[in-house]
């Protein structure tokens, strides 16, 4: 979809908008969204982040998810002047910008190569993946805001931030004013944001909320607001091996320091344990890589297998096909560690 044809559909007569999910668990999924839910969207975060009528917004990814709706949305909505280009792994603009949104691939090859402009945004969101150690790491000391996004599709893009820089950078995402939180009895996050959603919205991220910490730590920019919370990982994520609960993104935060070969965690089935621990890696030594697991993993949540192969599989949106991982783990040739 181009931006045109987004036009189009916004300035209709209907009332919804058609949005797909980005497929990261599984198959991606259509939506039928309302424009009004959008729009309160879109001031919520100009609002949180201060942003003013004339303010610039940077559109660098596609139309075909609600990240790059949104954008459009908060410029229509919020009188933001928009700067379209053409979305690619590496985007290319002109002007230093208010607002952009990106995925952690796009923000990790400007960092390679023109970090500089990075620098010239005034906020910078990142959504749609993981951001690890070394991403962290490298936008710490940025001039301007960075932060990190929490939502999907069903919130109409993100309903928390965290900030990754300056004084008040934490691990923890402050949920937007009006946004309540709560668990399931599994730890799951339970979402209810009436201004973009209807009624509870429960999630697969096994969190740990604020209430658990001494509220001296809290951040100062977020006095106005009641909750945080930290992501542990997705339910659908947990490996249960030999009786053991194992989180797939635990393993791979353990291991990122460590390993400089790209890689994934997913599971296979096992006749004594039920699952097992498998790492997907595009290359590297496999007895270097049994040698950093036996150093850094805990003795259960250490790969028994590794498979060697050619592209770890990602959606669109640059997050990990956890679907198409362990599809991979199923079908094609393994080597043990």
């Amino acid at each position: 979809m181009d931006l045109e044809e987004f036009l189009n559909e916004w300035h209709n007569d209907r009332p919804t908008v058609l949005v797909h999910t980005s497929g990261s668990t599984g198959k991606p999924k259509p939506l039928l969204v309302e424009k009004s839910r959008m729009e309160a969207s879109a001031r919520i975060t100009c609002n949180f982040l201060g942003l003013q009528q004339g303010d610039t917004a940077l559109l660098c990814m596609p139309l075909d998810y609600i990240a790059g709706k949104m954008m459009v949305v908060r410029a229509l909505t919020c009188g933001l002047r928009l700067i379209a280009v053409t979305p690619s792994g590496t985007p290319c603009w002109d002007e230093p910008v208010d607002l952009a949104a990106m995925v952690p691939l796009q923000v990790w090859n400007l960092l390679q190569q023109r970090p500089s402009q990075l620098k010239q945004i005034r906020h910078l969101l990142i959504g749609g993946g993981a951001i690890d150690e070394r991403m962290e790491e490298a936008l710490k000391d940025f001039p301007n805001a960075v932060w990190s996004t929490y939502g999907m599709t069903e919130t109409l893009s993100h309903i928390a931030l965290r900030r990754l820089n300056g004084t008040t950078a934490s691990e923890w995402y402050t949920p937007f004013e009006g946004v309540t939180l709560s668990q399931t009895d599994e730890g799951c996050l339970v979402i209810e944001a009436p201004a973009v959603h209807d009624g509870p919205l429960v999630t697969n991220d096994i969190v740990e909320l604020s209430s658990l910490l001494d509220q001296r730590s809290l951040c100062t920019f977020r006095s106005k607001y009641s909750q945080q919370f930290r992501i542990i990982g997705r339910k659908d994520n947990v490996i249960c091996s030999g009786g053991i609960k194992i989180q797939m993104e635990e393993v791979e935060r353990l291991l990122h320091p460590h390993l400089s070969i790209p890689y994934m965690i997913t599971r296979a089935k096992d006749e004594r344990l039920g699952e097992m621990v498998v790492l997907l890696t595009e290359g590297g030594n496999p007895d270097e890589v049994k040698a950093v697991c036996e150093r850094v993993l805990p003795k259960y949540w250490q790969p028994r297998r590794v498979l060697i192969v050619d592209h770890l599989p990602m959606t669109e949106t640059g997050k990990p096909a956890r679907a198409e991982a362990e599809k991979l783990a199923r079908q094609q040739s393994t080597k043990s560690l």
